[in-house]
């Protein structure tokens, strides 16, 4: 093996923490790495780049079996990565767009009530109720 990388210098090599790399490894996210005899991981710079790989699936919202299976693309024939890359970033993309919109309608809400809360206070409901939460949707 050329120069062998322990997991602390690959944890500061790609800001991934030593902890999540064994977990990954642990789940199969990233194959488990050679072994000296003393039983320290050893980690080439394929391992880097492929911890990076995997740092970026999941800053871009990938989950670990989304990204298991790409990584068992990477080790083989690479022509049906990107296809599959391609409609895991367009499902992730609509379920963003999905939030969004959830999100959006959330914060329309959320002013209502600040506006109602704002407001002076109408007496005039049931006893013991706040209208301020009316505007909600359930």
């Amino acid at each position: 093996m050329a120069h062998a990388l322990t997991i602390g210098w690959l944890a500061r090599a790609t800001g991934v923490s030593a902890r999540t790399i064994r977990y990954y490894e642990q789940v199969g996210v990233l194959p488990r790495p050679a072994r000296t005899a003393a039983g320290y991981r050893q980690y080439t710079e394929q391992g880097v780049e492929r911890v990076l790989f995997v740092h970026r699936a999941r800053v871009l919202g990938l989950s670990l079996r989304q990204v298991k299976a790409l990584g068992a693309a990477l080790d083989g024939p690479r022509a049906g990565l990107r296809p599959r890359l391609r409609e895991l970033v367009l499902g992730q993309l609509a379920a963003v767009g999905q939030r969004v919109d959830e999100l959006g309608r959330l914060q329309e809400q959320l002013e209502e009530v600040l506006r109602r809360l704002q407001a002076p206070s109408r007496r005039g409901g049931k006893a013991g109720r706040c209208p301020c939460l009316d505007a909600c949707e359930p």
